[in-house]
This record gives C-alpha cells, sequence and structure tokens, in this order.
C-alpha cells in the first residue's frame, strides 16, 4: 500500500495494515459482546470480570498484590483501586495488607466472588466458542496463540501501564 503524501515515508506495507485493523475489530468488536454478556449473566464489566478470572482461575491462593493484578488485567493502580473498593464493597473480594511487603496490599476472591465469577463463566465460554473459535481449527487456535505471545511478551517488556505516570490537566483560567 502507497500512503498519500505527507504519509509517504511511513514504514507499513498492505498486509500490516490489513493484520493491524483486522485485529483491532475482532477485539473491539469480540469485547464488545463479551461485555453485554457478562452484563446479562452476572452484572460485572468486563475489567471486574477480568479481575474475578485472574484471581479464582490463575491464582492458586486467590490472591494477588494489588500491583500485580494490575500490571495483569492491564489497567491502572488508580483505576484498580476504584475498582476493588467496588468489588470489596459488593463482597466479591477482599484487601489486606501484604505478608512479604508492609506497603503492598493483596486482593483476595471471597465465595461470594467465586460464585459471581462461576455465574459468568458459562456464558462467556459460549460467546468465545460462537465469535472467536468458531471458524478456527485447533490448529488455527496453536497458529494464533502462537504469533500474539510473543506480541504480548513485547509489549509487556515495556513499563506496565500502571506504573505509567499520570498527566496533569493544564490549569485554566480561574472563573
Amino acid at each position: 500500500m502507497t500512503f498519500a503524501a505527507p504519509y509517504a515515508d511511513l514504514k507499513l506495507d498492505e498486509t500490516q495494515l490489513r493484520a493491524y485493523f483486522a485485529l483491532m475489530d475482532v477485539a473491539g468488536l469480540l469485547r464488545h459482546k463479551v461485555e453485554q454478556q457478562l452484563r446479562a449473566a452476572a452484572d460485572l464489566t468486563y475489567v471486574q470480570f477480568k479481575v474475578l478470572a485472574r484471581l479464582g482461575l490463575d491464582s492458586p491462593t486467590g490472591s494477588l498484590r494489588m500491583t500485580e493484578l494490575a500490571d495483569e488485567v492491564v489497567y491502572s493502580r488508580s483505576g484498580l483501586t476504584y475498582q476493588a473498593g467496588q468489588m470489596e464493597e459488593a463482597g466479591w473480594v477482599e484487601r489486606g495488607p501484604s505478608l512479604d511487603d508492609d506497603r503492598g496490599v493483596t486482593v483476595t476472591i471471597t465465595d461470594a466472588g467465586r460464585e459471581r465469577l462461576t455465574q459468568a463463566l458459562p456464558g462467556h465460554v459460549e460467546v468465545l466458542r460462537e465469535l472467536l473459535f468458531a471458524t478456527l481449527t485447533k490448529s488455527d487456535v496453536r497458529a494464533l496463540t502462537g504469533l500474539l505471545e510473543p506480541v504480548l511478551d513485547h509489549i509487556r517488556a515495556g513499563p506496565p501501564r500502571s506504573a505509567t505516570p499520570r498527566r496533569r490537566r493544564a490549569a485554566g483560567p480561574k472563573s
């Protein structure tokens, strides 16, 4: 693909551009359907589901430090603090001091959080099977995983989103 001026010097070919747009469109459409399903089945946001899934499915202890959880769910620390507060208020998680770091906070899934996760999972899996995996063979899925995991590792090799400093808004004129 040739870009029109002033973009002619950009180094992205047509195949790369098509791959980029396909990836972004698939991710956007899939996330929209997943969010609809999570709301309908368990009154969860995608971030809340991801937190519960990381704690309930991926962590052997059901607990993770807040900073690790923020990095894993690709969410800001302050955003995760807010979400954890909402989820704690709902009874889905508990927060407490980290055993290995006095400054750290650990989040632990509760029985109610596990119940909420169990409520969401069947429909979630069905959406994934129907929209993402229905047209792919097992070999395609392995190939897709093999393609995406190195990209994810490369992106995650930089500072995590949770460590990104916040931009301050410029102070506007006072009225």
